[in-house]
């Protein structure tokens, strides 16, 4: 039996930027092993697997796989599997059933046919970091203290998943990045973090983003939506956001992949929303 595998680049609407994603939209008859078969497979920082489906309230439910292990929310991954099924049902409201909780996403086509996509997280939080977990950090990436910004404090923030949030005192610190992979690896399987996001703040509705995902089998991802619905909540514990708004995220341009993502954040709602496009790349069958 062969399993359709489509592929989609998120947070973007050329296909040679954002972050790719697998979409497979009948998983029902596969196991766990089979699906982490297929995530190494597609090679891509992760794949999302509909397991099942209710296609008349539109709702489904959603297990997400790395290459080397299922995580459970991947914001990409989501806006890539919504924009699938709009493009299969219709644009309107679907809530995916994951891990993590319950996600509703709002689908809406433009008039050139492209389809945005945005999700609303789980409630977010935020707690500064302790001091072990910011050291062996910064030493797995080679930076001091002296390369953040004190105005932002480092964070652990949840946003589906636990996220290492590091402020960059300059653009040029953000930009080189050359770290540890087993080292830092290591430190987040030991903290339980998907990711670490690091940012340099451009603007209060402006910021840039990488995110190293080493415990998922990848040294970068060009675009991370899990993340960027936590750096919300981060916003929001620090008191950063008086009144709603909407805040820019830009990824992946210093590895060639541009992803522009939009997170909306209010004072008075723990919840993010995650706004991108997505494009197909090509499909495939294993």
């Amino acid at each position: 039996m062969t399993t359709e595998i489509l592929r989609y680049s998120a947070f973007t609407h050329d296909p040679d930027g954002g972050n790719r994603a697998g979409v497979v939209l009948d998983a029902s008859g596969l196991d766990e092993a089979a699906m982490l078969a297929i995530a190494a497979e597609v090679g891509y920082s992760e794949t999302a697997f509909v397991t099942a489906r209710d296609v008349e309230r539109r709702r489904f439910e959603v297990r997400y796989f790395s290459p080397l292990a299922e995580v459970a929310f991947c914001g990409h991954a989501t806006v890539a599997l919504a924009v699938a099924l709009a493009e299969r049902l219709g644009p309107g409201e679907i809530v995916l059933d994951t891990p993590a909780g319950e996600i509703p996403v709002s689908t809406a086509s433009d008039g050139s046919g492209a389809v945005r996509a945005t999700l609303t997280s789980v409630p977010t939080r935020s707690r500064p970091a302790l001091p072990a977990e910011l050291d062996g950090t910064l030493r797995a990436l080679g930076w001091t203290s002296a390369d953040l910004d004190p105005a932002l404090p480092a964070h652990v923030a949840f946003g589906g998943n636990d996220h290492l949030v590091l402020a960059a005192a300059s653009r040029a610190r953000l930009a080189d990045l050359d770290y540890d992979f087993d080292a830092l690896a290591e430190i987040m399987r030991r903290y339980g973090w998907t990711t670490v996001d690091l940012v340099w703040r451009e603007s209060a509705e402006r910021f840039h983003a990488r995110n190293p995902f080493p415990v998922g089998g990848v040294v970068e991802d060009p675009a991370t939506g899990a993340a960027a619905a936590a750096f919300g909540g981060y916003l929001r514990e620090l008191g950063l956001v008086t009144r709603p708004g909407t805040i820019a995220i830009r990824q992946g341009e210093d590895m060639g992949r541009t992803s522009e993502l939009l997170i909306e954040v209010s004072p008075g709602d723990p919840r993010t929303r995650v706004t991108g496009q997505a494009v197909p790349v090509s499909g495939a069958a294993v």
